[in-house]
């Protein structure tokens, strides 16, 4: 039988696929790497040629959901049809969409023994978008929907606090804290941008009813 080779980069992006698969219908702590070449039907030997082992592929799939992330809100931020404060709900929205879809990363970034990946990612996270949203917030200034002096520094500084705030088990803040905190940094928000106030309401909803944030919220009644 004739063995079957494929360009690294697709056998990489299978191996991640097989990997985020099993981790999760089963968890990152009870899946191993001989499950995971079980599960895609090649040699162990090809696993490590791409990965050094379970604990990069996590890695790697927290840098690519990242990636994802980064490039929907490219695609939004360049869309000449919405104005300033449409594409930042959109861009939020892409990004909720993508942490859904990599909902067992997300968890598995929150365990105790992965706190260093997770900080990790979350300085990639502000590396990564505070300059897409930057770009979105000068837009906004120039067209005198936002008034701000530094566009990037305050994103930044928004993204960290958000993600450190609001990070799943990091306070474990009950439904009720959990929405006085959103509406707390919504308005937030709209006071570092120097919008009017109520800019922000539409992401404020988006926020409190389709868990943009990843924390529970009580439902919509």
């Amino acid at each position: 039988m004739t063995r079957t080779v494929k360009p690294a980069d697709v056998r990489r992006s299978e191996i991640l696929d097989a990997a985020a698969a099993l981790f999760g219908a089963r968890g990152y702590a009870a899946t191993s790497v001989d499950e995971i070449v079980r599960e895609l039907g090649v040699a162990k030997g090809t696993f490590y040629y791409h990965f050094r082992s379970k604990e990069d592929v996590l890695t790697a799939l927290a840098w690519r959901m990242v990636d994802e992330m980064a490039q929907r809100s490219r695609a939004v931020a360049e869309d000449r049809t919405l104005g300033a404060i449409e594409k930042l709900r959109a861009i939020f929205a892409e990004q909720r969409r993508v942490r859904a879809a990599g909902s067992s990363v997300v968890e598995d970034l929150h365990r105790p023994e992965n706190r260093e990946l997770h900080d990790r990612s979350n300085v990639e996270t502000v590396r990564v978008f505070g300059p897409i949203l930057a770009d979105v917030v000068e837009e906004g200034r120039q067209a005198g929907v936002f008034h701000l002096d530094d566009p990037l520094a305050t994103t930044q500084f928004v993204l960290a606090g958000s993600l450190f705030l609001f990070g799943e088990g990091v306070f474990d803040w009950t439904p009720e804290e959990a929405v006085a905190r959103i509406r707390a940094m919504v308005t937030l928000v709209e006071r570092a941008l120097g919008a009017a106030p109520g800019s922000f309401e539409g992401l404020l909803q988006d926020a409190l009813h389709e868990n943009l944030l990843g924390i529970k919220t009580p439902e919509r009644t």
